[in-house]
């Protein structure tokens, strides 16, 4: 879950989320100087963001990035070797890693995503990144595993062969690698991955915020069903949906050709 040391001391505010416009917020870990290193605190804030945000009738997508144009070098070494876990009960990893949240979340991706890095990437539904954009599971160069989910999520993203090299050599892989392979959904100039990310995630958010999270429940949860559930089990997810509020605004913003607003009831 590691690549770097973090640098000197970190920034007061290690995790930073901001409401932007469109439904959307921003999770920022903060730590520039450390190459956004993940230590208890940040796993902490993350998740009490994610928490947060998931409960909030104001948003209906959330993007996670870094500050100072690195996404996350991954865990913190140096916290690691005086016994700052970056791990939340329940959440895993970044407090995110075991538990992503309800609602849509997107990556936006400058610099590095390097093992935890990366993981916090993998947790995401979306990756947009930056064409400068590198990731790595280098935790066997360090004679460790990649134990925050990463070397379970990727075979399951990418081609097993490819997913194999990556997690076996321990290399930086290029964004365009990636988005090749499907890993990632967007590439963007330099320095322009959150506005990628944003615009994407706004998009997103236009949609109706209960059948946004039943979508992604159903896709996430569904790669255990059995053919003889599936349709049953997808059944269980959707009914309240379709008996929602929403459901009937929005036919009736349709049949008035008009923007529907919705009250996530």
């Amino acid at each position: 879950m590691s690549e770097v040391n973090s640098g000197p001391a970190a920034e007061p505010d290690e995790v930073l989320v901001e409401i932007v416009d469109g439904g959307v917020a921003v999770v920022t870990i903060n730590r520039p100087r450390a190459r956004n290193a993940v230590n208890g605190a940040v796993a902490r804030g993350i998740a009490a963001a994610l928490d947060e945000l998931d409960e909030s009738p104001d948003v209906s997508a959330i993007v996670l990035t870094g500050a100072g144009g690195t996404f996350s070098a991954g865990m913190d070494l140096k916290g690691f070797l005086t016994g700052d876990m970056p791990v939340v009960e329940g959440r895993g990893f970044g407090g995110i890693t075991e538990a992503p949240p309800k609602k849509p979340i997107l990556a936006a991706v400058e610099g590095y995503a390097l093992a935890g890095g990366f993981e916090l990437a993998l947790s995401c539904d979306i990756v947009v990144a930056s064409e400068e954009a590198k990731f790595g599971l280098p935790e066997p160069k360090r004679g460790l595993v990649a134990g925050a989910g990463g070397i379970m999520r990727l075979p399951r993203r990418i081609p097993y062969h490819v997913a194999m090299e990556i997690a076996l050599t321990g290399d930086h892989y290029p964004a365009a690698r990636l988005y090749e392979l499907g890993l990632v959904n967007r590439i963007t100039y330099p320095g322009e991955a959150l506005n990628g990310a944003l615009e994407l995630a706004r998009t997103i958010a236009a949609n109706a915020p209960l059948a946004l999270a039943a979508t992604k429940r159903i896709i996430v949860e569904s790669a255990d069903w059995s053919r003889e559930e599936m349709f049953r089990r997808q059944g269980e997810i959707m009914a309240p949906v379709f008996g929602s509020k929403d459901a009937m605004e929005g036919a009736a913003a349709f049949a008035e050709k008009r923007a529907p607003v919705w009250k996530g009831e």
